[in-house]
């Protein structure tokens, strides 16, 4: 018997439902009504389908580009059930060589399901999951822009738009805001890929359509000020006045004291014991009654030194003062740095919690819902403790403001792989604790956590996993790759498989912010809402000639001034 696929049974499954012959079917007819496969095998999440190699090359010239890639790794297709549409994805494809290639044989995952309009046979009503599966032998059919469009159209929910939905040039792409932000979202992306640019855009999308929200972003390169100006408050080591008081003990330890194992111990034993008496000092503790170590009470680091002195004074000759001094040494060495002074200067001793809170928060927000929080000019040796502080401030905040209507607050971290380290990088700083509860416990009490990041497996385990809603740029490291699929839902597998081919500003979105899984292409951005972070053009500059004499000498004094 000669070779045949028209009747679309290329395993000779039993139970295939045959297709009409090519020779007596309608060429001229639409590709969108005749069938491209058939269901071979069905799983609980996936399934495996046989494509005919010509029906694809008949789909590749559809001017409808959803029909022209059908069949393809990472486009969509439909499958008839017998009350409507279920929609999949194809994860891959292999050559069948059992009917000498005429056949393709793909593993899909699937989508969701819609119920079928009866006149024409569209899909509506789509829904994630699916309560019916198919049955071996099922035909399977070409996904059309129209079926997209219904399938990505909003369900009424609050949205903002990002950009549209590949392979459509018309479909627009648009994250549901409230599921975002109440389970935590995650921007992954490698550097070069426009995940500065993206996030730039996401916080324009959010703030224009809640301008009485309340949004902090930090920033540890300086990127985001540009971007923002106009519509944020931009705050670094000029004007973030961050009282040192509000620190707690162990944010304080990693401050003060510069010794390890036993030593840390005890180090840390004397200044609890000094920092407790300076915080007394102050009225408000004598208002408040009892407080501890921790609370944020207004006080002098002149008291803290002095009391520290003392306490060494009463020691007898057999006790070493050498722990009283060293912890004093460094207090005093801080206090004198003028790098340290937007943070630990003598004029932040007032009571200025709450206009603190009021400022960095955005309560009121004033028509400027976010604050850039630009750590680039901090110390590196106390940039975590800045990040940990601020940090904190948001959780503690949310906890002892539960008795109030609440405000949520999304904190924005970026290059979060710093700050959350998993267990191989960590180095046992308050920050990486605080940012890991927020993304355990935060949705509680309001706050949503907002992750950016290049290197998606130097984060700590687990913290992805907390991350409702995953947006993926590409990623060219093969561990960051694997970390990622296995922190993504199952239905979002094929699409998974596609993120080292994703252009530029193109990404993957999966998870509660989205109905279902979607590739998506990026609006453009204006220049002035773009971030500082293009990379140089090394041709172009180096063309340029003159200048670079004073050049130098004005850099030279900026940086001997640390940026006063």
């Amino acid at each position: 018997m000669p070779k045949q696929f028209n009747t679309f049974n290329p395993a000779d499954e039993p139970g295939a439902v045959p297709v009409a012959p090519r020779a007596t079917r309608d060429v001229a007819a639409e590709n969108a009504t005749q069938p491209i496969g058939v269901v071979i095998e069905i799983a609980g999440s996936g399934s495996q389908i046989a494509i005919d190699i010509e029906r694809l090359n008949e789909c590749m010239d559809d001017a409808d580009p959803s029909i022209a890639l059908a069949g393809q790794v990472g486009s969509q297709v439909k499958i008839k059930t017998k009350d409507g549409w279920l929609l999949a994805s194809v994860r891959n494809q292999r050559q069948d060589r059992r009917r000498d290639g005429d056949s393709i044989l793909a593993n899909i995952d699937f989508m969701g399901e819609g119920s079928e309009e009866k006149l024409t046979g569209r899909i509506h009503s789509f829904r994630r999951g699916v309560t019916r599966y198919p049955t071996p032998g099922a035909l399977v059919f070409p996904a059309t822009t129209e079926d997209l469009r219904q399938i990505y159209a909003s369900d009424g929910r609050s949205s903002i738009q990002i950009g549209t939905v590949y392979p459509t040039t018309d479909i627009r792409a648009g994250l549901y805001v409230d599921a975002m932000l109440g389970k935590h979202f995650a921007l992954l992306g490698s550097t070069g890929t426009g995940k500065s640019t993206t996030a730039a855009l996401i916080l324009h999308r959010i703030c224009e359509s809640a301008p009485q929200g309340h949004v902090v972003m930090i920033d540890p390169h300086g990127e985001y000020a540009a971007a923002f100006r106009n519509t944020g408050v931009i705050y670094d080591v000029g004007n973030l006045q961050m009282p040192y008081w509000l620190m707690n003990f162990e944010e304080h330890c990693e401050v003060f004291l510069t010794t390890s194992g036993s030593e840390f111990q005890e180090d840390a034993d004397i200044l609890a014991k000094a920092l407790l008496k300076a915080r007394s000092k102050n009225r408000l503790a004598e208002t408040l009654g009892k407080i501890t170590v921790d609370s944020p009470i207004p006080y002098l680091l002149s008291d803290l030194t002095n009391i520290i002195q003392d306490e060494a004074g009463k020691l007898d000759k057999a006790t070493s003062s050498a722990p009283f001094m060293r912890i004093k040494t460094k207090i005093e060495e801080i206090k004198g740095d003028p790098r340290y002074q937007f943070m630990f200067s003598g004029m932040l001793v007032g009571d200025t919690m709450a206009d603190f809170i009021g400022r960095i928060f955005r309560m009121p927000g004033q028509g400027k819902p976010i604050s850039i929080i630009d750590v680039s000019g901090v110390p590196s040796d106390i940039t975590s403790t800045v990040v940990a502080v601020l940090s904190r401030m948001v959780f503690d905040f949310a906890i002892w403001g539960r008795e109030e209507k609440t405000r949520p607050i999304l904190l924005v971290c970026e290059e979060a792989h710093r700050y959350v380290p998993n267990e191989r990088n960590a180095d046992g700083s308050s920050v990486g604790r605080i940012l890991s509860r927020i993304a355990k416990e935060g949705r509680k009490y309001g706050i949503s956590l907002g992750l950016i990041t290049q290197r998606p497996s130097d984060l700590a385990e687990g913290v992805l996993s907390q991350c409702g809603t995953i947006l993926s740029m590409r990623l060219n490291n093969d561990r960051d790759q694997a970390f990622v699929k296995a922190a993504m839902p199952e239905g979002a597998r094929g699409f998974l498989d596609s993120i080292p081919a994703l252009r530029n500003r193109e990404c993957i979105i999966c998870g509660e912010g989205v109905a279902i899984p979607i590739r998506v292409s990026f609006d453009n951005l204006e220049e002035s809402k773009r971030p500082a972070s293009e990379d140089p053009s090394f041709t172009e500059l180096w063309r340029e000639n003159g200048g670079e004499e004073e050049r130098v000498v004005r850099t030279v004094q900026r940086w001997r001034a640390q940026g006063r």
